[in-house]
């Protein structure tokens, strides 16, 4: 008899054909007491869900983030839970340097201003922009992306990398490819470029707000493709329109998508996309077919990769 698997949202058409192969395939949780496993993007799923479902193996978290997991649950029934932790990292890493670049060169003020009939001339001189070459890149958080990010950048434009992460000592952020600041302060005083790549918890909400933007250096850029809640929305709106940051970039928000009521939406030195870091088709194939083969392997007694419980 075919195992009983949970797959209601999109995720790459070779990972759910593969899975098909090996299972039946549900959509939702009517019966969740026969299901063997659970894969998931988005989709909660509670501790009452978990003790109920008495014949779960195994929940597959398509993507990075456990904040929509009872971790707890899980381990207390005995169910192994795996993400996806470097599947896409690539794709977002490429997302935060396309990011440095065209909010340093005015791209989006420059597009919307252009479909509006606003330019009398070329290359306005107020639309000025800077090279990215040379500069300091801040990036807080040392892990996959970042440390993808700081390849990039030093690579392709000889930036200086500096590296915030409490839980990374000062030499093992040097085999990483980054100068460790003690302090996030310290960071922001340095850099010309910041981005945000660490994990949602109670450590790191709202790590960015305050007398935090105080910090940044004139003229600097942030960007976010981590996760909404890091960095204060109402604190971000009012340092971009007094001026304490040039510009910023996020993919992510406290509410996704982004309302279209939001303030920060009247700024023209802010990009605001859907949450499309990961959104590639390289990303997505890896990721789901790295997902559904570790599902089957804990599900066949095999080895796993991604075991978070």
């Amino acid at each position: 008899m075919k195992k009983k698997i949970y797959l209601n949202e999109f995720i790459h058409p070779a990972a759910v054909e593969r899975l098909k192969e090996y299972a039946d395939v549900v959509t939702d949780f009517d019966r969740i007491e026969e299901q063997d496993g659970i894969i998931v993007r988005g989709t909660q799923v509670t501790g009452e869900m978990i003790d109920q479902a008495k014949n779960l193996k195994v929940i597959g978290r398509h993507g990075i983030a456990m904040n929509i997991i009872d971790l707890d649950a899980a381990k207390r029934n005995g169910v192994r839970v795996l993400n996806t932790p470097t599947s896409n990292a690539n794709s977002v890493a490429e997302y935060v340097v396309g990011s440095f670049i065209a909010m340093s060169r005015h791209f989006y003020e420059c597009n919307a201003k252009l479909r509006r009939g606003e330019f009398k001339r070329i290359a306005p001189p107020d639309l000025q922009g800077n090279d990215v070459s040379g500069k300091a890149v801040g990036l807080i958080g040392m892990g996959n992306i970042s440390q993808r990010v700081a390849r990039m950048m030093k690579a392709a434009f000889g930036t200086t990398v500096y590296g915030y992460d409490p839980f990374v000592e000062k030499e093992e952020a040097e085999k990483r490819g980054f100068i460790k600041c003690e302090k996030l302060e310290e960071l922001l005083e340095a850099s010309d470029f910041v981005s945000v790549s660490v994990p949602l918890s109670k450590g790191t909400i709202n790590l960015v707000s305050g007398e935090m933007f105080d910090h940044f250096k004139k003229g600097a850029i942030l960007v976010n493709a981590a996760r909404g809640k890091i960095v204060n929305e109402e604190n971000l709106y009012a340092a971009l329109k007094d001026g304490k940051l040039k510009a910023a970039a996020f993919d992510v928000f406290e509410v996704e998508p982004l309302p279209k009521d939001s303030k920060l939406l009247t700024l023209e030195n802010f990009s605001a996309t859907p949450h499309i870091g990961g959104n590639t088709e390289e990303a997505l194939y890896r990721t789901g077919m790295e997902v559904v083969e570790n599902v089957i392997n804990v599900l066949e007694g095999k080895p796993a990769a991604g075991i978070v419980v």
